[in-house]
């Protein structure tokens, strides 16, 4: 009598274990990272809303300020304080520099660290 052996096919649970894990840290990584991009997006937003309104190379340093950071404050933007903005300004020229970066902890003492530098500028140089 003659029986043939079947080769197994599959996975063993260590294997499994290794790739459930990679799953769950991607997964984790893309739950801690996404919103840092969200909020990036809202001060895009904000800086091309800016760079829409009419007359704004003509406004003061002050007046600048106090138009971006209401957008800021609306939109719920906490990662840029006054220090991450350079405003230039020049008669009839404008140019506003972001600058900043967001450090969120992932797991542990695991960080991701995300640098973000975003400008307009309005009006001849």
């Amino acid at each position: 009598m003659h029986t043939t052996h079947k080769k197994q096919k599959g996975i063993t649970l260590i294997p499994l274990i290794f790739i459930l894990v990679m799953i769950a840290f991607f997964t984790l990584l893309v739950l801690k990272i996404s919103p840092i991009y969200m909020n990036h997006s809202k001060v895009v937003h904000a800086l091309e809303t800016l760079n829409h309104r009419t007359d704004i190379e003509k406004k003061s340093k002050r007046e600048v300020w106090v138009s971006l950071s209401k957008q800021f404050n609306m939109n719920s933007v906490y990662d840029v304080k006054k220090k991450n903005v350079k405003i230039t300004s020049r008669a009839g020229y404008l140019k506003v520099q972001v600058v900043y970066h967001v450090k969120e902890l992932i797991l542990g003492n695991l960080s991701v660290w995300v640098d973000f530098d975003d400008s307009i500028e309005v009006g001849v140089k």
